[in-house]
């Protein structure tokens, strides 16, 4: 299973030099670029690890793209996206994420179906991974 979040998630892999076009449109707009890993790909899993701090002050894309070979050569069976915040007043968010990088097997997601008073039931998912391996050994 392919795990599908963020920008071109559909799409197949970009390549190093697709990647540094992105990140020349985002440092165009005047976006801080930041890199995150995770090995808990859980859609409501918003908050990766940051790999390094943003680079508010980097305004080479090449530059950049040496820190996501640094993330993926250190977390090579991780997921790894490339994010862009905005910093302008009324924005102040991540505007544009995508993954970079994905772990060689993505063993997807179980449906849990739990039963509760009043007929109701409550669905949540959980990825196969989380449940086979504790945090740090997923991949």
């Amino acid at each position: 299973m392919r795990i599908t979040q963020g920008t071109f998630s559909y799409l197949p892999d970009l390549t190093d030099t697709q990647i540094a076009a992105q990140i020349d449109y985002c440092l165009d707009q005047g976006w801080a670029v930041g890199i995150e890993y995770t090995d808990d790909p859980h859609p409501r899993n918003t908050f990766w690890e940051m790999y390094g701090n943003p680079m508010f002050d980097i305004r080479d894309s090449a530059a950049i793209l040496l820190e996501v070979n640094a993330c993926r050569a250190t977390f090579p069976q991780y997921y790894i996206r490339v994010t862009a915040f905005d910093s302008t007043h009324g924005t102040e968010s991540v505007v544009l994420s995508f993954i970079v990088n994905r772990p060689d097997a993505e063993p997807g997601f179980r449906l849990i179906r739990t039963e509760e008073p009043g007929r109701t039931v409550r669905y949540s998912i959980e990825s196969y991974a989380v449940q086979a391996r504790p945090e740090g050994a997923r991949y």
